[in-house]
């Protein structure tokens, strides 16, 4: 499947030149897999649009009026730091941080996101220069904005002067063999300066206290790789600046620790196959919300997130469990493998109408998200696929595995009769439905595969009463379950609302009481009895009657039931019938 791109130069010595996908690796991506070959092609193609974007940017900022150095002499002492040394430089171009700078920067030149002044996140690129400089070795000196005093240097921390003035300000950082000096002014006037040795640290290797004028960046230790954790940089939120969040030193350790323990879980399946990650890929984790110990965090992870713009970057809030954070960094680097082939190749028509079910989501989903979470639980489906033989873990990834190839491949399924993926998405959604035949047809222990049917027509269900209107009056309605998308009408009144049987289902209830876990243990009379009993209380609550439905089919395999569970939208019956 070939993909043309012209790469653009950095260093003078480089020249323009188009690139190609040799179809051995598309075909692994499309598999939802992907060798080392396969992500470094991803990485070439992320360079390349990075430069073609940065050169957009630096075509619309060249004559911006700002108090600091101007972006030509930025990129000059930019360039000069990757003749001088290309590898640590051609980290800081890659990195997601300085993607979602750029991407955020052209949304402000273009009108369709707001922030300080222009020119401050304009002079991002000085600070990259500042930076490429220090890792380089290289002699410069520009005028640089501070905020607050303090100076973001990506991928190595931020410098703050002694009593810096408050709010936005500019300084001039000098450069020399590694050194870095700060010159600005002080809350009262004076001039400041900070001289410092600039550098990333790892955690483990962090000094116990932070030093008000330098906060390194904290790295996560993975064999001889390093991955950011990114607490620092205004641009790690996979968006707009936002303010450092710096985590506690025993919050850090914790994460060092809990991700030790995740890679440890992923060393158990090598290879390039779905589900199978290499941490030392992932370029940045960003913690979300919490920067201490207190309170504990869950065993799951409720928030993990990636962005386009920032290639291997996830914000993920910690878990308790090593599994659940290896899971949670398959699922978002699948994202960003899916957005760097989205970056190379056109893979659908998109109207962006969000009116497609994902079994995943409380709300109705456009064409690229139904993609991204194919791909993305295709992934995760591989991921509990290769711990079904974990003495420790087996049941539950039987679950999960027979859960995920099941809402997959139905969402697989949509896609390809949607009539709107392009040549190249034909050929990728065609070798993740190769993949997810081929584990369908995988035995999966009776009792988890029984609760992962239940828990995926749970879902569905729910998801078509909250969101579902029935058919006006004299409209005809299919009596099957492939109604076309275009038809379905979205009610007014549609909200998020919780999945909570997804999860609790993943292990067979011991003692069942309430009428989930009825259902969960195979006891649908019962689970059927006490959904009455909720409905006659609460009548009409989605929760309750999407049980109900389902219990009902279990136990009555006539059409009527089946002609429920698919269109249960269209009829409201009384508990007890």
């Amino acid at each position: 499947m070939p993909a043309h791109r012209p790469e653009v130069p950095v260093t003078n010595s480089e020249r323009p030149r188009p690139f190609r996908m040799p179809e051995p690796l598309f075909a692994e991506l499309a598999a939802g897999g992907g060798s080392a070959r396969a992500l470094a092609f991803l990485d070439q193609g992320e360079r390349a649009r990075r430069l073609l974007l940065l050169r957009t940017v630096l075509q619309e900022i060249r004559d911006l009026p700002t108090p600091l150095s101007p972006a030509p002499e930025a990129w000059r002492v930019f360039k000069e730091a990757a003749e001088r040394a290309p590898e640590p430089v051609e980290g800081l171009l890659l990195a997601p941080t300085t993607g979602a700078w750029i991407a955020h920067t052209l949304r402000r030149i273009h009108g369709t996101a707001t922030g300080p002044h222009l020119w401050a996140e304009a002079a991002r690129l000085n600070t990259l220069a500042v930076a490429a400089s220090l890792r380089a070795g290289t002699e410069a000196s520009l005028r640089v904005p501070l905020e607050d005093g303090a100076l973001s240097l990506p991928g190595l921390g931020l410098a703050r002067l002694p009593d810096g003035a408050a709010g936005l300000s500019a300084a001039t950082a000098s450069t020399r063999a590694g050194e870095l000096t700060l010159t600005g002014q002080g809350r009262d006037g004076r001039r400041s300066v900070l001289t410092c040795r600039p550098a990333s640290v790892p955690v483990d290797g962090a000094p116990p206290a932070d030093d008000p004028r330098w906060l390194p960046l904290r790295t996560l230790t993975v064999g001889s790789a390093a991955v950011p954790l990114e607490d620092l940089d205004p641009y790690r939120d996979l968006d707009g600046p936002v303010p450092p969040a710096r985590l506690d030193a025993d919050e850090a350790v914790a994460w060092q620790r809990l991700f030790d323990e995740a890679v440890a879980v992923l060393a158990t399946a090598q290879g390039p196959g779905p589900g199978r990650l290499d941490p030392a890929v992932i370029r940045a984790v960003v913690p979300w919300a919490r920067t201490g110990l207190l309170p504990p965090p869950p065993p799951d992870v409720r928030v993990s997130a990636s962005s386009g713009d920032s290639f291997g970057a996830m914000v993920i809030a910690r878990p308790s469990s090593p599994l659940a954070l290896a899971e949670a960094l398959v699922h978002e680097f699948q994202h960003s493998k899916l957005a760097a082939l989205i970056h190379l190749f056109p893979l659908l028509r998109d109207d962006r109408a969000e009116r497609y079910y994902a079994p995943w989501r409380p709300d109705p989903r456009h064409l690229t998200g139904l993609l991204h979470g194919a791909y993305a639980f295709t992934g995760v489906a591989g991921f509990w696929r290769d711990r079904l033989s974990d003495p420790e873990h087996g049941e539950t990834a039987a679950y999960h595995f027979a859960l995920r190839r099941t809402q997959s491949r139905l969402v697989v399924r949509t896609l390809l009769t949607s009539g709107r993926l392009t040549e190249a998405g034909q050929a990728l959604v065609g070798g993740l439905a190769r993949t997810l035949d081929a584990w369908l047809r995988e035995p999966v222990p009776p009792a988890a595969l029984s609760r992962a049917r239940t828990a995926a027509a749970l879902h569905r269900t729910e998801w078509r009463l909250r969101n579902v209107a029935p058919a006006p009056e004299g409209h005809s309605v299919p009596s099957d379950g492939d109604t076309p998308p275009d038809v379905l009408r979205f009610r007014p009144d549609r909200a998020p609302w919780p999945d909570v049987r997804t999860h609790a289902f993943s292990v067979p209830p011991a003692g069942p009481r309430t009428p989930d876990e009825q259902l969960a243990a195979g006891n649908a009379a019962a689970a059927l009895t006490g959904y009455d009993d909720g409905l006659s209380r609460e009548p009409g609550d989605p929760h309750l009657l999407a049980g109900w439905i389902v219990a009902r089919a279990a136990l009555a395999r006539d059409p009527g039931a089946r002609r429920l569970l698919a269109r249960p939208e269209l009829i409201r019956p009384a508990p007890g019938r």
